[in-house]
């Protein structure tokens, strides 16, 4: 028996970008979620405005299919980014499955996505919130690469600190244009054909491998 938090027939309802807010914050590495909300929200056509009572940028519309969906930025900094989906997820009812997260991940080179249906915060402060708000880790993700500082090697807690706060290269700010592009494709057959479908075809794309032109 498959279990409904798992059920790939779950069409995504809201869809969150983990990021920071502020001038200080923009365009960091930290904020592609953020990015990812602004790139689906001028390609879907919605508009994204303040929210007091969802504590975030928030917006909504419907695209595909037919389907509705509703975009949201946290403004509560990542720490407390559980608060604001919270908020959200309760007024409309949304089922904890039903809520895609976009964020940045180290552990993936800059070119890369990854789509999960579940699965642990890997140590990202804005997942954990939301994990701790949302009482589950069953929830769809998409993970954005920013790469790693020192190559992946050993890095003390100062230089991580530096590299997502950092911003992208030229080329990598080139590439990650094309990441933005794959990542409203992955969703937008994600809404068509289910997660597993989008998980399937484009987990394993890269973009833009040659960062030493």
């Amino acid at each position: 028996m498959i279990a409904a938090d798992t059920s790939p027939e779950m069409v995504p309802q809201l869809i969150v970008g983990l990021g920071n807010p502020g001038a200080k914050y923009d365009r960091t590495r930290h904020n592609v979620g953020f990015e990812a909300i602004d790139w689906l929200a001028r390609h879907w056509q919605i508009s994204l405005a303040e929210q007091r009572k969802f504590q975030g940028m928030f917006g909504e519309g419907v695209v595909g299919r037919g389907d509705k969906i509703r975009l949201l930025k946290p403004l509560t900094y990542m720490n407390r980014s559980g608060q604001s989906i919270r908020s959200v997820v309760d007024w409309y009812k949304i089922p904890p499955d039903a809520v895609l997260v976009i964020y940045d991940d180290m552990d993936l080179p800059v070119g890369k996505l990854r789509l999960r249906q579940s699965g642990s915060a890997g140590g990202h402060n804005g997942m954990k919130s939301t994990i701790a708000h949302l009482g589950t880790q069953n929830f769809p993700r998409l993970r954005i690469g920013i790469g790693s500082p020192n190559n992946g090697g050993t890095r003390s807690d100062g230089e991580v600190v530096s590299h997502v706060l950092g911003r992208f290269s030229p080329t990598e700010t080139r590439i990650m244009a094309e990441v933005l592009q794959l990542v409203t494709d992955a969703i937008e057959l994600g809404l068509k054909q289910g997660i597993p479908k989008a998980m399937s075809l484009y987990n394993n794309r890269s973009v833009g491998l040659s960062l030493n032109e």
